[in-house]
């Protein structure tokens, strides 16, 4: 007897490397239709200029972003299991945090960090999906965005827009890829189109 997807579902965990714009939104969306285990990593803190994108609140500037979104996750749906890691992010703590999952979304800022996460990922931990973010400054435009995939390497954005003074990463880009990140996972790890595997 096929499992049902909530039960799918229930039972994927997800690792989300960075709480920021995507990550934050991601993780909020996985956890709306009820993904079971979510592991989120992230050294900083909520800082106010980071509420015109990302998913917290005004009294939450200066908490650990990883606790603040566990606590906004729990808000949405209290039974979801989340492990909280307030880390910088190096080769050996991606391997140690995210070996037991089942994708892995990449949610930096920096391009030296996606860098890191992807060649660790794709060497030591080739079986696990990498979900990636890259070109989602700015606003307008949706039908540049897209998702590439090569293996177990997904790309979601218009992999060229680089955030500027001139191009700010925005709520409505940043939350249309985190959003993007998140169905990938879900078309992965539960088959293509809304088809059961």
């Amino acid at each position: 007897m096929a499992l049902t997807i909530e039960k799918r579902l229930g039972s994927i965990t997800v690792g989300i490397a960075g709480c920021g714009g995507l990550g934050s939104n991601c993780a909020v969306a996985l956890a709306r239709v009820g993904t079971g285990h979510l592991i989120l990593a992230d050294f900083d803190l909520v800082e106010q200029g980071n509420l015109n994108r990302q998913y917290y609140f005004l009294d939450q500037v200066g908490q650990q972003k990883v606790e603040a979104l566990k606590n906004n996750i729990h808000r949405i749906n209290p039974d979801i299991k989340i492990d909280a890691y307030p880390v910088m992010l190096d080769p050996d703590k991606i391997r140690d945090i995210f070996q037991e999952c089942d994708a892995i979304v990449e949610a930096f800022d920096r391009k030296e960090m996606k860098l890191m996460i992807a060649e660790t990922v794709l060497i030591h931990m080739p079986h696990i999906p990498l979900i990636m973010g890259s070109g989602l400054a700015g606003w307008g435009n949706n039908d540049q965005l897209a998702t590439r995939q090569s293996g177990n390497l997904y790309i979601c954005g218009d992999e060229s827009s680089e955030t500027s003074d001139v191009l700010p990463p925005l709520a409505p880009r940043v939350g249309i890829v985190a959003n993007m990140q998140a169905n990938v996972v879900m078309e992965i790890l539960l088959g293509k189109k809304g088809t059961i595997c």
